[in-house]
């Protein structure tokens, strides 16, 4: 008679910024933060909240992984960098590779055509905008959102716990949740 092994799972523990690399069963998320939410955690703690990047990545991966996602996450503070992501993330998402971006794009929210242009040049990938504070509760130049048309939902306003609430969303359009 065969010896039955039985072994106790381990918890999954949120792995090292970037995720771990997608299987070939499992699809990634792509967290894409723009411009000054490297200073998250320091920049206007009364707005943004405590929260560091770093501690934000890690909440982004495990959260990721506990619905079956691989994470990878990228921050930059030049628009030309999230542009090249978005359009890296549209061959992926093609490729099957990728289930869709989280977006937080900073002051370029207000301000980029650019990255408009690139979401809507990768359709049908979702793109999730989120916002940590309530942009529509700030200063008036922050309510126009050039993202907001392109994009397939929207979270405001929740915090750092929109990343969750924005990743939730993008795994049930990816049929996970």
């Amino acid at each position: 008679m065969p010896r039955i092994k039985i072994t106790t799972p381990r918890p999954i523990l949120p792995s090292p910024i970037p995720g771990p690399k997608a299987s070939k069963a499992m699809k990634t998320l792509l967290i894409l933060n723009g411009p000054n939410l490297n200073l998250l955690g320091t920049r206007e703690p009364t707005v943004y909240g405590a929260t560091t990047l770093a501690e934000l990545e890690a909440e982004c991966v495990g959260h990721g992984q506990r619905l079956g996602f691989a994470v990878e996450c990228f921050q930059s503070n030049h628009e030309g960098a999230l542009i090249d992501q978005i359009q890296s993330a549209g061959r992926r998402f093609q490729a099957g590779e990728l289930a869709g971006v989280v977006l937080n794009a900073g002051a370029f929210t207000h301000t980029s055509v650019a990255l408009f242009d690139a979401i809507g040049g990768v359709k049908p990938l979702p793109v999730i905008e989120v916002h940590i504070s309530n942009v529509h509760a700030r200063e008036s130049f922050r309510h126009h959102s050039y993202i907001s048309p392109a994009a397939a939902g929207i979270v405001v306003g929740f915090g750092t716990d929109g990343y969750r609430l924005a990743i939730e969303g993008l795994a049930r359009k990816a049929g996970a949740a």
